[in-house]
């Protein structure tokens, strides 16, 4: 499958018809080094070109060739015996013998948190499930972590590490959080106390009030994520399948060169988004379904004034040949952005197909939102070649009113693109739902079928808006 439009051989053949033009007489030089120049502007604009620079950083870990069974260690896999204690003694082991692999062979191995040490490869075995256990208790001494962009200390991720580096989860068993089935859904539902801690954090985040001052843990209901990497580097993520976290799923914060490949993530409880890169970059997203009750990638940067102290950006990540069963955006970005987001590339991605339907219909497949509250910016979000079906709303949703929430900072979205994409069935095509105080600035579609839409597009306030080639119910829509 070709990746870029520009290869090697023809840049240097623009180039070097650049340079002949020199020796040509003046009025043909001239001639000739102006459409040189204009096509050697016109590569050097292609963001796709910054891909393969990109993709060369991302390098997944290697490990030594030594095994530690956890059975080695004393875990039982009968689904009922609790093997926390057994998961720490094998990755200990493992770490101290400078790295490998920990098997997990098949069985049901009930745990509690594994904290994940550098140098090792949790590897679960086609066969074998990692069963979390549905006792919040077991997620305790408290860890720092981040809760909806928000610092702070709180109930560990079922996998967890900090400050580590080389690490990998691979296999093709199971991890399965049994969020439905524990406590962590009535934390959330009316009368549960999640609400009340959401908000209490957010008033710390927006106080300003120190870290180590944000402890919530236990008597309080803030759901853990599934896996958090948390300042972690050099991550690998293979053939895994992780069913029903609590909440998101695969959360690198504050990491860098992550690669997920071929991962299934499957989950029904509310928020269960399937990977949300915070502050992180340089990863590859590539082969993985997704079939989640919200959204299905979500590159995230921090929330409001919290986010904006850390200040550290997402950017060069890479989404490949992916399927989006998610409830709700297919590839996101935001509302937690404001640290930033640049550069975010999406290709050749499925949606709600039907050899691997949602639940309910899917709502976009391109969701990038902010709002004045946020600040930060959302800078370069390019898609390609997505094709899709059924799906509630919109196929292209660009929104700076995000959830109504008010402010006085830029809600900045500049320099998208969205091109080839194939869909049909669904309430509208495009829907840019800008301010007039804040207009997108380079948003360009093109090339673009879309079939069955129900309204016609929304195009609020843009500056240096294109749309090219691009037909809705047959008839071609042309803008400006």
């Amino acid at each position: 499958m070709q990746r870029s439009p520009v290869s090697r051989r023809s840049f240097l053949t623009v180039a070097g018809a650049s340079a002949a033009a020199t020796l040509l007489p003046a009025a043909v030089s001239a001639e000739a080094l102006a459409a040189a120049e204009a096509t050697i502007a016109g590569l050097a604009r292609d963001p796709w070109d910054r891909v393969p620079r990109i993709l060369a950083r991302i390098k997944p870990p290697r490990f030594p060739r030594r095994c530690f069974d956890i059975t080695d260690h004393g875990a039982v896999g009968d689904g009922v015996t609790k093997n926390t204690a057994a998961f720490a003694a094998a990755i200990r082991a493992c770490n101290r013998a400078g790295g490998g692999r920990v098997i997990v062979p098949p069985g049901r191995f009930l745990t509690g948190a594994i904290h994940l040490r550098s140098n090792v490869d949790l590897h679960v075995q086609e066969g074998a499930t990692v069963l979390f256990s549905m006792d919040p208790k077991d997620y305790l001494p408290v860890v720092l972590t981040r809760w909806e962009g928000t610092e702070c200390y709180n109930y560990s991720s079922f996998v967890y590490a900090h400050g580590q580096h080389d690490l990998a989860i691979t296999g093709k068993g199971t991890l399965d959080g049994q969020g439905m089935d524990g406590p962590w859904k009535s934390w959330r539902d009316p009368g549960g106390g999640q609400p009340a801690d959401q908000e209490e954090l957010r008033r710390m985040g927006t106080e300003g009030v120190p870290v180590r001052q944000r402890v919530f843990g236990e008597g309080h209901f803030l759901r853990p994520n599934m896996i958090q990497f948390y300042k972690c580097r050099n991550i690998l993520m293979q053939d895994i399948t992780v069913l029903e976290p609590a909440m998101w799923t695969i959360h690198p914060v504050l990491c860098r060169n992550v690669t997920l490949q071929d991962v299934d993530v499957i989950g029904r409880i509310n928020n269960s988004d399937g990977v949300d890169p915070e502050c992180t970059s340089d990863m590859l997203i590539t082969g993985c379904r997704f079939h989640t009750e919200d959204d299905s990638i979500a590159v995230k940067s921090g929330r409001d004034e919290d986010g904006i102290r850390v200040g550290v950006p997402s950017e060069s990540i890479v989404v490949r040949d992916c399927v989006f069963s998610g409830r709700w955006g297919g590839i996101a970005v935001g509302s937690e952005m404001s640290g930033g987001v640049r550069d975010v590339f999406a290709e050749d991605c499925r949606i709600n197909p039907l050899d691997f339907p949602g639940r309910f219909n899917p709502r976009h497949p391109v969701f990038i939102k902010t709002n004045k509250k946020r600040g930060g910016y959302i800078d370069g979000v390019h898609v390609r070649r997505f094709t899709g079906r059924s799906i509630d709303r919109d196929c292209v949703y660009l929104t700076t009113r995000y959830s109504n929430q008010q402010g006085d900072r830029p809600a900045v979205i500049r320099n998208i693109t969205v091109q080839d994409m194939v869909h049909d069935g669904a309430r509208r095509a495009i829907n840019l739902e800008g301010l007039e105080t804040d207009p997108f600035v380079g948003v360009h579609i093109e090339r673009c079928t879309f079939t069955g839409m129900a309204e016609p597009n929304t195009i609020g306030p843009a500056r240096d808006l294109t749309i090219r080639k691009v037909f809705v119910n047959g008839t071609e829509v042309t803008y400006p």
